[in-house]
């Protein structure tokens, strides 16, 4: 743990997400760097750049025109795992202010049906905020307000994200206080809260569809621990891939996410 532990001490890098719908990355990088931005492509993400030097990029048109979201490494890998196509229904059931709900949208061509879910009401208020401003109209948002919401939806996905409420241990460089305030109770009640909801919103798929569960998180019990329990108690599930993501390995926030195929 320890190498993890002091890259999670060091400032974390500001990653950009080119949106796809509006322009390429050649062209943003072009555009970027005439304003005077100091940035870069990374190798590992087809749409990702990275700030060589920190500046305030959300005062460029380039953002006002919806051409970039800021968003991690790590955070950009999760989206790509749901094998999506244009023209497809993908639930995002745990959407908050819809980073990869966005990054989905940019995948799907803008074609297609997303839902967005969430339990708070301003998470989704940003979520549609910023779909407007990248010229992503697919999105439809939906709050939580019980078993009843989740319900309604069984059977009705080709795809679906699950990016649960976590601990954050893996994003500590952008959120340091987390260390001081964190409980080992809160840890305990997010791992019950994770399981109810791997165990009753995968419902929501079709049989054959693709699942991805995600957390930036880097404790196993969130993570492995939680998909060998989802997998012991429901047979008619298989596990395709996982992948970790730490930051002194990708340079990357801490993230994990496993890919699921409902069989029946």
């Amino acid at each position: 743990w320890l190498p993890t532990l002091q890259a999670l001490n060091n400032q974390a890098p500001v990653f950009l997400r080119t949106n796809r719908l509006r322009t390429r990355r050649e062209a943003l990088l072009r555009q970027l760097t005439e304003a005077g931005f100091v940035v870069e492509p990374v190798a590992q993400l087809p749409d990702g750049i990275v700030m060589v030097e920190r500046k305030n990029i959300f005062r460029s048109e380039a953002f006002k025109e919806g051409a970039f979201e800021v968003q991690d490494g790590a955070s950009q890998m999760i989206a790509p795992l749901l094998q999506i196509e244009p023209g497809q229904r993908v639930v995002d059931a745990c959407a908050g202010a819809g980073g990869k709900t966005l990054h989905i949208a940019s995948l799907m061509q803008n074609k297609g049906k997303i839902l967005a879910l969430d339990l708070h009401e301003h998470k989704l208020d940003e979520l549609k905020k910023r779909a407007a401003r990248d010229r992503v109209d697919i999105i439809e948002t939906k709050i939580i307000e019980g078993t009843k919401t989740i319900k309604r939806l069984e059977n009705s996905a080709d795809r679906l994200l699950l990016d649960v409420p976590c601990t954050g241990l893996g994003v500590l460089r952008r959120n340091p206080d987390c260390k001081w305030k964190l409980k080992e109770s809160e840890v305990e009640s997010l791992r019950s809260t994770q399981a109810e909801i791997l165990q009753n919103y995968c419902k929501i798929l079709k049989v054959g569809g693709l699942m991805v569960y995600a957390t930036c998180s880097i404790l196993p019990s969130e993570n492995q621990g939680q998909v060998e329990k989802f997998l012991s108690a429901n047979s008619n599930w298989e596990l395709l891939e996982q992948k970790t993501f730490t930051p002194e390995k990708d340079g990357f926030d801490g993230f994990y996410a496993a890919v699921f195929k409902r069989l029946s």
